[in-house]
């Protein structure tokens, strides 16, 4: 497995809910990050992760929900940051759901602009494929970005670190 790639499925990983399951998976977070040959993403992910420890369940389980789940701004479906186009929010919408169809992946119980199914898609596919999905969704992630830093998320990090594999994969003409 290239570097982009675990990349990417740790970020994506780490923007799940934070259910019993992902709190048993944190030490194999840990360990993933020694598999990482990208330095500074490794220490973006330990900084993370010691926040996440150091806040405890209850408390992250809050701020991920009020975070992600009860805001406009700073939920993690790409499309609904800007709610009052609608025709364009489902033009962007289908042309998520083909990403994952043209690389042979559906997503039935998951809505194809949902940041971590596109960073997981992204993982499974070769440099070139996976820079163009980067590509595609990196003004979303931009934005998002923005907004995790306005509302003071440190979640704004992982962002940092997927626009920089974003960078790395870019397709050059």
């Amino acid at each position: 497995m290239q570097d982009y790639q675990k990349v990417l499925l740790l970020t994506a990983h780490l923007f799940e809910y934070p259910d019993a399951v992902w709190w048993q998976e944190l030490p194999d977070c840990r360990r993933a990050l020694r598999e990482i040959g990208d330095s500074r993403a490794s220490a973006v992910f330990g900084d993370f992760l010691s926040f996440v420890e150091e806040t405890g369940a209850k408390e992250y389980e809050d701020l991920y929900v009020r975070s992600f789940d009860f805001s406009q701004n700073t939920n993690l479906y790409l499309t609904t940051q800007e709610r009052t186009d609608f025709g364009k929010q489902s033009q962007e919408m289908h042309r998520y759901k083909a990403f994952f169809l043209e690389n042979g992946l559906d997503m039935p119980n998951q809505l194809p602009d949902y940041l971590p199914a596109l960073l997981e898609l992204a993982a499974s596919l070769p440099p070139g494929k996976a820079g163009k999905v980067l590509q595609s969704i990196r003004p979303r992630v931009e934005l998002l970005r923005t907004r995790f830093i306005e509302a003071k998320l440190p979640h704004a990090f992982l962002l940092d670190i997927v626009l920089t594999e974003t960078a790395g994969l870019e397709v050059k003409p």
